[in-house]
């Protein structure tokens, strides 16, 4: 399948995790890469075992407006154009309201929903030109709330809520914008959680299917979203959590 021969696929946070998975999914489907993250030798690592000729890697800081638009001014001295943005850059804090330092709630609100807001902001001129779209990865974090997540779920609401308002506004550009909202995946951004089991336990018992998902499970559904089989959908917020949405925000605890 090919779904995107000669379309260019911006993902941020591509260095490992769901950018990752997602950036090799894009790459089997045909798509030029363009893969964005602060790990430089991840991205490195990624190009290269893609093995793709048509990705270029970018290191940049994206709670950076600066750092944002020079990504988005690479990818159009590269390809000469842009069809698919995905925001998957993200970081978490692990915490009640009062623990941590102030600066860690900055550190999330700057990478999870400043990042989101530049690359969308300076990525859009060239999507109306493409008629490409959007797909941010929020989280079942940002439909609800979550235990020792504050940070976190405040960010990634303002992402859920944001695609919906972007979507309302570019829709009449032919420029899509729907979201992912997975529940707990195992990657190396969830290393804190998977180092509490009885934490882990905890989020696993809420989710009907019995398991935390792989990255794996979240990027063909991206992938969906931003192809022509999706060509009518859009300010969609898909949750991708193993059934935990269906259970109308009662957790399956004991």
């Amino acid at each position: 399948m090919a779904r995107f021969s000669n379309k260019v696929v911006l993902v941020t946070g591509a260095a490992s995790g769901i950018g990752e998975a997602t950036a090799r999914r894009f790459a089997q489907e045909g798509a030029q890469l363009v893969l964005a993250d602060l790990n430089e030798k991840g991205l490195d690592r990624v190009a290269g075992e893609i093995g793709a000729e048509a990705v270029l890697t970018h290191a940049t800081d994206l709670s950076n407006a600066d750092r944002c638009e020079e990504t988005i001014a690479a990818t159009l001295a590269r390809f000469g154009r842009l069809d698919v943005l995905v925001n998957n850059a993200g970081k978490d804090h692990l915490g009640r309201v009062d623990e941590g330092d102030l600066k860690d709630f900055s550190v999330v609100i700057e990478t999870d929903l400043y990042g989101v807001f530049y690359m969308t902001r300076f990525a859009l001129p060239h999507l109306r030109k493409s008629r490409g779209c959007i797909v941010n990865v929020s989280s079942v974090s940002g439909l609800g709330g979550d235990w020792n997540h504050s940070f976190y779920c405040a960010a990634k609401g303002a992402v859920t809520n944001f695609t919906r308002a972007v979507a309302l506004d570019e829709a009449k550009a032919g420029v899509r914008v729907n979201a992912v909202n997975p529940s707990l995946v195992y990657t190396p951004f969830t290393a804190g959680m998977q180092d509490q089991p009885d934490l882990v336990a905890k989020f696993e018992e809420r989710i009907p299917m019995g398991r935390a998902a792989q990255p794996e499970d979240i990027t063909g559904v991206i992938a969906f979203l931003a192809s022509e089989d999706a060509r009518f959908v859009t300010g969609v917020n898909l949750p991708v959590d193993g059934g935990l949405s269906a259970s109308n925000g009662q957790p399956a605890l004991s």
